[in-house]
């Protein structure tokens, strides 16, 4: 079953598999909840809105057109779960992405520093500390950024697709990736100079719908 494309099996949960839907779960949890948590900067958000996502996947299944790939379906659904989240625990309290970002450390990428590799135990400090600073910046982007930015580096999908799945015009889709990316830049290098520095840091706590 694990060799079966993503659309075969969830035409085989459809019809009743009781396995395709677990198997369809393990293959995507681990790009789904690395996408969530960096999404929302919450793992307990990123948690409950991989878990929303897929019983919104059961819940859908006779309504989804078995002509569209799955996994864009998917994160666009999960995206769409982490923001409602969001948004509750709020009231209750054209670059590339191989672009540049210009750090301090070299031509390193925006793809470069979404990488969350398994390090060795000398190097596990330093790269919890990078994906710390990472998350920082990324929280710093609007909502509509960060979400285009996260949904085109997790998918690799065209910016046609983009803009099918999201629902936007190609232009726009073009535009805000390329102010996402070059938003990312900024902050990045903002969160390096704060990092060096001895100065307390503030966060600026953007949540969906909130712009700069």
């Amino acid at each position: 079953m694990g060799e079966l494309s993503d659309e075969k099996l969830f035409e085989a949960h459809r019809t009743g598999d009781g396995a395709a839907l677990r198997t369809l779960i393990e293959r995507h949890q681990g790009d789904l909840f690395r996408f969530l948590f960096r999404l929302s900067g919450d793992r307990h958000i990123a948690e409950d809105a991989f878990q929303e996502a897929f019983l919104q996947v059961h819940l859908s299944a006779d309504r989804f057109d078995i002509t569209r790939r799955f996994r864009p379906w998917l994160f666009t659904i999960a995206a769409n779960k982490a923001r409602d989240l969001l948004r509750k625990k709020v009231r209750r309290s054209e670059l590339p992405l191989s672009a540049p970002v210009g750090t301090s450390d070299g031509r390193v990428t925006f793809a470069d520093l979404m990488a969350l590799d398994e390090p060795g135990p000398e190097a596990a400090l330093a790269i919890e500390e990078r994906d710390q600073m990472v998350q920082r910046a990324i929280d710093r982007l609007p909502w509509s950024l960060r979400e285009i930015l996260l949904l085109a580096y997790f998918q690799r999908l065209s910016y046609a697709q983009i803009a099918e799945d999201l629902g936007i015009p190609l232009g726009t889709v073009k535009s805000r990736l390329h102010a996402a990316v070059g938003g990312f830049a900024k902050h990045w290098a903002a969160v390096q100079r704060e990092s060096e520095s001895p100065e307390p840091r503030t966060e600026p706590g953007l949540g969906p719908g909130d712009e700069r």
